[in-house]
């Protein structure tokens, strides 16, 4: 595989390493298993931004240390022809069967020391509705910018559409994914206190 997941993996199985931990010890302060872990690391799951936030906690960087690809402290500009020429990050919010239905394109993965990670991400219609709600420490703002989207939230579903928005606490447990059959492209904001 080409894109920056592969990256994800190889980063965070190499600060693991730079900081002498094992994978028994990440799996023990991120609450997730060492076959995940494991898996994580070899590429062979995708996960969703939850176990990743968990991962980074436990090793002790921002989330954005998985896909920095340098440190710039000054501003960052992303050029929307850079954005589509770049490949993007996929994700599962299933991490058992690894399903990429979300690719996320990073805005500031160039920016040093940031607390919000801003994307577009391209969300396609899944067929197995048989979602795995995450949750993890943070906010998160979304914005609709094409195509119909619902997110399960605690006991609530909200449908939203292009123009809405939505601000809402990363630790109720959540899901997002595109209203059944539908594609969307959303504006999202995760802020995760370090």
């Amino acid at each position: 595989m080409s894109d920056k997941t592969t990256l994800i993996g190889s980063k965070i199985k190499g600060i693991r390493e730079s900081k002498s931990l094992s994978v028994e010890e990440i799996a023990e302060r991120s609450g997730l298993s060492e076959e995940q872990i494991t898996s994580i690391e070899n590429d062979e799951n995708l996960p969703s931004l939850g176990p990743l936030i968990k991962i980074a906690r436990a090793l002790g960087v921002r989330l954005g240390t998985f896909m920095d690809d340098s440190d710039d402290i000054g501003p960052v500009i992303c050029r929307a022809e850079e954005r589509e020429s770049n490949n993007s990050i996929s994700f599962s919010n299933g991490a058992a069967d690894a399903r990429k239905h979300m690719a996320y394109h990073p805005l500031a993965q160039q920016k040093a020391g940031r607390h919000m990670e801003p994307f577009i991400i391209d969300i396609h219609p899944e067929d197995n509705h048989d979602y795995q709600l995450s949750a993890h420490e943070g906010e998160e703002f979304v914005y609709v910018m094409e195509g119909q989207i619902e997110l399960v939230y605690g006991k609530e579903t909200y449908t939203l559409q292009p123009g809405d928005s939505i601000y809402y606490d990363s630790i109720v447990k959540h899901h997002l994914h595109g209203a059944p059959g539908k594609s969307a492209k959303i504006l999202a904001l995760v802020y995760i206190p370090f």
